[in-house]
């Protein structure tokens, strides 16, 4: 059964990725305020800033929040603000506190000055083609209140790279792309395209601070408006310059704490949606019920789930993928097996860690910091 629905996803989303939706007239494109949240630098940062000024759009603005005078971020955002002095941007340094969500708190400035009736909300690691905000904004129709991007990797060197973004083709992909087409709200604020009047009515900005995952309940604030949440064609490129294997298990582990204290059926639900769990259950069934080799069930259904996986990512890629089938092999193979380690650690301490301030979440998403 989870085999057939994840071949019904991979057929559906093979006619959705990387066709962008009509693009609408040039007097319809309403303005966008963009504000990018930073706090410390890594190689690529120059870089992936750069594409933002870069972008193909009529009619938007660039925000950059940096939360302390200190911050070398500053540095680099000035540097840019100099090689493009006719751009419409600005800098707002020092944050607001409006709650524990550090994030938030760098962002409520420039949200207020904010002059369009459009934000968009991208961190410091994402880069963006030319075509991408007018993807995003096509994809905001009237039903629709906010655009979010699948998260997904630009093309980085070593081992870590790879293998998260076999991470992000893949389990991340499936999850991603199945629960927004059942109506789950999935969005992450990596890259979100919002109305701001929607979250102006729901209190501004400042009325998500007590939440760590402000982009979920940005989502949910929308959703209860009657409003839509949509994917939009072209995923969200990663492109952090300082990664390892422990640094990316430290964030899917924090992910993993958050998501069961918003949704603690998760707890159950999560395990149940990955490979080799299902495959001992379903070979375990298919013993009892039709005398079946639980191991000959089992390997073939690894096998079957390994190949749609790696169709997925080629549709995730929409080209030849940058790796060796090997090197996917072994990379699929340690996310698989890392899996219930990685679950079993977010569950043995539920204090979450995120830029070295330690949080406590209770059921419901709201945030307390630990001193």
């Amino acid at each position: 059964m989870a085999i057939v629905a994840k071949k019904t996803w991979l057929i559906a989303w093979k006619y959705r990725l990387h066709r962008p939706n009509p693009v609408p007239s040039a007097e319809d494109l309403r303005g966008v305020s963009i504000i990018k949240p930073l706090t410390g630098v890594d190689p690529n940062l120059y870089s992936n800033l750069e594409t933002f000024f870069k972008l193909d759009y009529p009619a938007y603005e660039l925000l950059f929040c940096v939360a302390h005078d200190q911050d070398p971020a500053i540095f680099v955002v000035k540097s840019l603000l100099a090689k493009y002095p006719k751009h419409d941007s600005k800098l707002f340094i020092g944050s607001k506190n409006v709650g524990p969500n550090g994030k938030i708190n760098n962002m409520v400035r420039a949200y207020e000055a904010a002059k369009y009736e459009l934000i968009a909300i991208n961190d410091s690691g994402m880069r963006m083609n030319p075509d991408t905000l007018l993807d995003m904004v096509s994809a905001l129709t009237e039903k629709v209140g906010l655009v979010h991007q699948m998260p997904y990797c630009c093309n980085r060197k070593g081992f870590a790279s790879v293998y998260e973004k076999v991470f992000f083709g893949t389990q991340q992909s499936r999850l991603y792309l199945s629960a927004n087409s059942i109506g789950i709200n999935c969005t992450t604020g990596m890259s979100c395209l919002m109305r701001k009047d929607l979250i102006d009515q729901a209190g501004g900005m400042s009325a998500f601070g007590k939440y760590l995952a402000e982009d979920y309940f940005f989502a949910e604030a929308i959703r209860e408006k009657g409003f839509q949440t949509v994917i939009c064609s072209q995923p969200g490129m990663q492109n952090c310059g300082s990664y390892s294997i422990a640094e990316f298990h430290k964030r899917l582990i924090r992910w993993s704490q958050l998501r069961t204290s918003m949704i603690p059926m998760f707890i159950i639900l999560e395990p149940l949606s990955e490979c080799m769990m299902l495959g001992v259950l379903a070979s375990l069934a298919a013993e009892y019920m039709f005398d079946i080799s639980p191991m000959a069930f089992f390997l073939l259904h690894v096998l079957v789930w390994f190949l749609l996986d790696y169709i997925l990512m080629q549709i995730v890629e929409n080209q030849s993928l940058p790796m060796s089938k090997f090197e996917f092999l072994v990379c699929w193979l340690l996310r698989e097996v890392m899996t219930i380690y990685l679950t079993i650690q977010s569950h043995r301490d539920w204090t979450i860690v995120w830029r070295n301030r330690r949080y406590k979440v209770r059921w419901g998403g709201i945030a307390e910091e630990v001193v």
